[in-house]
């Protein structure tokens, strides 16, 4: 079973199973302590924001276009944020952790 670590808004962590070949977001907006994902996944909102923990940044596919500009609108940015609707999750992936950003 590929694993997603969390950690919720309250700093508790969460182990849960990961669903391969679909967006991290997929899992997390299932979640009672998720996030919202009001586009569906479309990148135009950042109801997703999550932080990647900074061991797992360099394994993803790099930001593109509208998440860039997303995210540096938002005042909770961080080198490490991703929005989680563009992170897909993969096997390879198991155990990548992430932090849900606040919502702003």
């Amino acid at each position: 079973m590929a694993e997603l670590v969390i950690v919720d808004r309250r700093g508790k962590e969460h182990r849960v199973a990961g669903r391969v070949g679909v967006s991290v977001m997929e899992t997390l907006r299932e979640l009672d302590y998720g996030v919202p994902a009001i586009c569906g996944g479309m990148c135009s909102c950042a109801t997703c924001h999550v932080w990647v923990d900074e061991a797992w940044i360099g394994r993803l596919p790099p930001r593109q276009g509208d998440e860039i500009e997303i995210l540096r609108e938002l005042s909770s940015f961080k080198p490490t944020s991703r929005l989680s609707c563009q992170v897909p999750f993969t096997e390879s992936l198991s155990g990548l952790r992430v932090e849900i950003a606040p919502d702003e």
